[in-house]
């Protein structure tokens, strides 16, 4: 990447306004114009699951609450103790234009080299085992970030017209790895100048009308 990105870190948030504050940037890319990373957390335990899948059977795997359905796909993941990160990249960059398999394997090169900074050796799966249909970390697809054998770092994607949505979840094998160390690596690992952003009221009150008619309902979180 050697381009200019933008970066924020929006802190702890509700589960329902983290997933709608990640549509909201998904639609207002083409005004932010640039690439946009987003680093967030959860102000209580939650899991996200994707939106293709079906609320009853995602239910039975897990305890943990709220469930809330992603604007990506992918399988349930949990969010207790994990490191979140959102990009988006607006329509007509390169990243764009990536066929899914190849903006999934970009997006974790650039975890890996994170890691690699921080002196932690990861590397990508080259295969996919899925031991625990729906669970995105019971197993891995390829492209994965694996840590000794063991995924540790997944995400899922949404193109549309105005730009392509990545959510990814880190989770980290220990307590002895630090969250404010890898987003450092983060936006040194990027190749590219990188400048903090400040998100719009616009944007804050367009995600807080989707979070409360959309991803705090049970009509969209149980729509499947």
């Amino acid at each position: 990447m050697s381009d200019t990105w933008s970066w924020f870190d929006s802190g702890p948030g509700d589960p329902a306004f983290n997933m709608a504050l990640d549509e909201a940037l998904l639609e207002s890319a083409t005004q932010t114009a640039r690439p946009l990373l987003r680093f967030y957390g959860w102000n209580r335990t939650a899991a996200s699951f994707g939106y293709f899948q079906k609320f009853e059977e995602v239910a039975k795997t897990t305890l943990l609450r709220p469930l809330i359905r992603r604007p990506t796909g992918g399988g349930l993941v949990p969010h207790d103790a994990d490191w979140t990160y959102s990009v988006v990249i607006p329509a007509g960059h390169d990243w764009h234009r990536l066929k899914a398999d190849e903006s999934y394997r970009r997006m974790h090169q650039w975890i890996r080299g994170a890691f690699q900074q921080m002196g932690i050796t990861t590397g990508l799966a080259l295969d996919s085992r899925k031991p625990a249909p729906g669970q995105c970390f019971a197993g891995h697809e390829v492209y994965d970030v694996l840590w000794q054998e063991r995924k540790i770092a997944g995400a899922a994607q949404r193109r549309t017209r105005t730009g392509l949505l990545i959510q990814g979840s880190v989770q980290p094998p220990t307590i002895e790895w630090d969250r404010h160390a890898w987003q450092r690596a983060m936006l040194d690992a990027a190749g590219a100048q990188s400048e903090s952003w400040r998100v719009s009221d616009e944007i804050l009150s367009r995600a807080a009308v989707l979070a409360a008619g959309k991803y705090a309902t049970e009509t969209h979180n149980r729509r499947r």
